[in-house]
C-alpha cells in the first residue's frame, strides 16, 4: 500500500520501509504526518479523514551546495551566492488509512 502526504510545501509518494529526505523538521525520534492526500485507493477531498503516515527520524543533514550566479552583460554586474539546504532523513514505518 502507498500513500501521498504533504510536508514542507511538497508532496511525497511513499511505501512502508522507504527512506527519503524532506525539508528540515524539528523532531527527534518519531513523527506523524496527518496531511495525507491519498492512502491506497482512498482519495481525499483534499485530505483523507483519519489517515496518518508514521515515520522515524534517521538523520539531520545538509544537502549539496547550490550555486546562485547572477550576471548582466556589459554592466560589470556579477553576484555569486551559495546555499546548502537543511534536510531531515526519515524512514516510513507505518501507513494508517
Amino acid at each position: 500500500m502507498f500513500a501521498i502526504f504533504k510536508t514542507g510545501g511538497k508532496q511525497y509518494k511513499v511505501q512502508k520501509g522507504e527512506v527519503l529526505s524532506v525539508e528540515k523538521l524539528d523532531a527527534d525520534k518519531e513523527i506523524v504526518f496527518e496531511e495525507v492526500l491519498m492512502a491506497g485507493d482512498k482519495v481525499g477531498t483534499p485530505l483523507v479523514a483519519g489517515a496518518k503516515v508514521k515515520a522515524e527520524v534517521v538523520d539531520q543533514i545538509r544537502d549539496d551546495k547550490v550555486i546562485v550566479f547572477k550576471k548582466k552583460r556589459r554592466q560589470n554586474y556579477r553576484r555569486k551566492q551559495g546555499h546548502r539546504q537543511y534536510l531531515t532523513v526519515i524512514k516510513i514505518t507505518d501507513i494508517i488509512a
